[in-house]
C-alpha cells in the first residue's frame, strides 16, 4: 500500500528516516517494520513561532519497495542527422535549449566562449590568487555560465513561463540530488553543479549534438534580413536558426548589435553591495534563539524588500553559509557576487542588497542612448577597481559605519578570498544607490533585530543582478522582432533571472524554433 500524507514535526524527527518511520506508525497504527520506505515529497520550515516544526509531505509505502528513481526521465533521442540550431552560450538557458531541441528532433549546436566547466576552475582561482581575470573564462564565461560557480540557487518566481518541476526533474536525471525536488528552496550547491552540467554536455553529445568551447561568437550573419547563422573569432561559420543565450555580461554582444543597428530596448538593474553576516547571527535572528540553529535545522536565509523614494530596496540571491567571490569578467572590473556549496557549512552568510535603477534614473547618460544602463555599470564597476587599489581586493565598510556616514578603521573577518580594504562606500557610490540603501537598512533593522549591526560587512559593488539590455522578441514566436532567424533568450537578452528562469526561457525558445522548423 502507497499513502501520502502531511506532517508537521519536530526538525530531529524530520532528520531521521526512522523516526518519520515511527511517528507515522503511531498515527496511522502501522507497525513500523512494515513501512519500508518514506519518501519527502515537499520540505518546508515554519519558524514562525520559538517551537520550530518542518512541514513535510511524505509517501509512505506499506509492505512494499519504491519502484522508480524519484524523478521524470526523458528519453533524448539521436539526431545526428537532424537540422542544425546554434545555440550560443553554453550557461542554464543555452543547455536546457540544447536538450530540449534533441526532444525535438533537432540537432543542437552549442558554440561557448569559455571553456569547459572544470577548466574553468583554474582561471577562477587565478582571480583571487593573482588577481588576474581572464576576460573569456571567468565567473561569468564558460560551461554553466554564470550560475556554475555562483550559488546553484533553484527557486523562482517565473512559475507561469513553464514548469519549474520539470527542470528540476532534468538536474536530477543528470545527477542533482532528488532533494530538490522536495525543497521549498532548492539548491544544488557550487561544488555539485558543476558535475551536473558535465553530464548534461555528455548527452547532447551523445546524441548527436556538438559542444565547441573557447569559440566566441563573431557576428551574427544575415542574408536577405534574416539571421542564418554565425560567424566565430577563428573564422568558423555556423549555419542555422540562432538561439542568443549569451548571459548578462557579454557587453561585446551588446555593443556589435547597437553598432550593426540591431533593435536594443534599455533596461533596468539594480545595484549595491554583498552585505556578510556571521551566519550564527543570521541564524539567532531567523530561528528566535540565542543557540542558534543547533544540530537539525540549515542554515538560516531570509529575504527583505522595502521602498526607498519610489524605488525598490531589497535582498539579492541570498547565500547562507556561503562565501562572497570576485566576479569580474574582464580588466579594471570589480564586481562581486555570492556562492554556496550544497552543505551551506561556513561561518558567514551572504546577500546582494540592492537598489532599482531605471534608465530615467540616468540623465548623464542619455548620450549612450540604449546601452546608457550598461555604460553606467561599466563606470561604476571601474570606480570601485579603483577604490580596491587597483586590484581585486574589495572596498568594504561596517554595515553600521555606512549607515552613520563613518569610516571603518578596521574590518571583520570576511570570506573574499582576494581581500578587502577598508572604504568609505557612502562617499564614493552615487547617492541615489546609498541612500536608498541607508534607508533600506535602517528599516530592516527595526523589523529584524539584530541584523543591523557593525558585525555585518558591505563589499562593492554588486552590480551584475541581470542584463542592462533588452533584446526586444516576439511574445509568440520568440524570434527577434526585427530580425527574423534570431531567437533571444535568457538572462543575457532580458527574459530571465536566475538558473530556473534561463532554464525555461531555454526550453521556450527551442519550442519556438521547432514550431518554425
Amino acid at each position: 500500500m502507497i499513502k501520502e500524507m502531511n506532517l508537521r514535526v519536530l526538525p530531529q524527527q524530520a532528520a531521521s528516516e526512522q523516526d518519520l518511520k515511527v511517528y507515522i506508525g503511531k498515527n496511522m497504527a502501522v507497525d513500523v517494520s512494515a513501512i519500508h520506505a518514506v519518501r519527502v515529497l515537499k520540505r518546508s520550515i515554519d519558524a514562525r513561532q520559538r517551537t520550530i516544526l518542518v512541514n513535510l509531505s511524505v509517501r509512505v509505502y506499506i509492505n512494499e519497495l519504491p519502484d522508480d528513481d524519484g524523478y521524470q526521465r526523458i528519453e533524448y533521442g539521436d539526431v545526428s542527422d537532424r537540422p542544425e540550431v546554434i545555440v550560443v552560450g553554453a550557461g542554464p538557458a543555452g543547455l536546457f535549449a540544447a536538450l530540449r531541441l534533441i526532444e525535438r528532433g533537432l540537432r543542437p549546436v552549442i558554440i561557448e566562449r569559455g571553456k569547459n566547466v572544470h577548466d574553468r576552475k583554474k582561471d577562477i582561482a587565478l582571480i583571487s590568487r593573482e588577481h588576474r581575470v581572464d576576460s573569456e573564462s571567468n565567473y561569468s564565461f564558460g560551461e554553466g555560465g554564470a550560475g556554475a560557480y555562483s550559488d546553484g540557487k533553484l527557486y523562482t518566481r517565473s512559475k507561469k513561463r513553464g514548469s519549474v518541476e520539470r527542470i528540476l526533474n532534468i538536474f536530477c536525471q543528470h545527477g542533482a540530488s532528488t532533494s530538490i525536488l522536495s525543497d521549498a528552496h532548492p539548491h544544488i550547491g557550487t561544488d555539485k553543479l558543476p558535475g551536473v552540467i558535465e553530464n548534461m554536455r555528455k548527452q547532447i553529445i551523445a546524441s548527436g549534438g556538438e559542444v565547441h568551447f573557447e569559440t566566441r561568437m563573431e557576428r551574427l550573419v544575415i542574408e536577405n534580413k534574416r539571421v542564418v547563422g554565425v560567424e566565430t573569432h577563428n573564422g568558423k561559420f555556423f549555419r542555422g536558426k540562432v538561439i542568443l543565450a549569451t548571459g548578462h555580461s557579454a557587453r561585446d554582444v551588446y555593443n556589435g548589435l547597437f553598432d550593426n543597428d540591431i533593435l536594443l530596448e534599455a533596461k533596468g538593474i539594480a545595484v549595491g553591495v554583498r552585505l556578510e553576516h556571521p551566519q550564527r547571527l543570521i541564524d539567532q535572528i531567523q530561528y528566535h534563539s540565542a543557540k542558534g540553529r543547533g544540530e537539525y535545522l540549515p542554515a538560516a536565509e531570509y529575504s527583505f524588500v522595502t521602498q526607498s523614494r519610489g524605488r525598490g530596496v531589497y535582498s539579492f540571491c541570498m547565500c547562507p553559509g556561503g562565501f562572497v567571490v570576485p566576479a569580474a569578467s574582464g580588466p579594471e572590473q570589480l564586481v562581486v557576487n555570492g556562492m554556496s556549496p550544497s552543505n551551506r557549512g561556513s561561518k558567514w552568510a551572504n546577500s546582494g542588497m540592492v537598489v532599482e535603477v531605471r534608465p530615467e534614473d540616468l540623465p548623464q547618460y542619455e548620450k549612450y542612448g540604449v546601452l546608457a544602463v550598461m555604460k553606467f555599470q561599466e563606470e561604476l564597476e571601474r570606480t570601485c577597481y579603483v577604490n580596491g587599489n587597483c586590484r581585486q581586493t574589495a572596498p568594504a565598510q561596517r554595515m553600521t559605519d555606512f549607515v552613520n556616514k563613518a569610516v571603518s578603521y578596521d574590518l571583520p573577518v570576511s570570506s573574499y578570498a582576494p581581500g578587502v580594504i577598508s572604504s568609505p562606500l557612502h562617499f564614493w557610490m552615487p547617492e541615489f544607490i546609498t541612500e536608498r540603501l541607508r534607508e533600506g537598512f535602517l528599516h530592516f533593522g527595526r523589523i529584524s533585530k539584530g541584523f543591523l549591526t557593525r558585525e555585518a560587512l558591505m563589499i562593492a559593488v554588486e552590480s551584475r543582478t541581470s542584463a542592462p539590455v533588452r533584446i526586444p522578441r516576439d511574445k509568440e514566436r520568440l524570434e527577434h522582432v526585427t530580425l527574423p532567424g534570431l531567437f533571444p533568450c535568457g538572462e543575457g537578452a532580458g527574459y530571465a533571472g536566475g538558473i530556473v528562469s534561463a532554464a525555461i526561457d531555454g526550453e521556450r525558445c527551442a519550442d519556438a524554433v521547432a514550431e518554425l522548423s
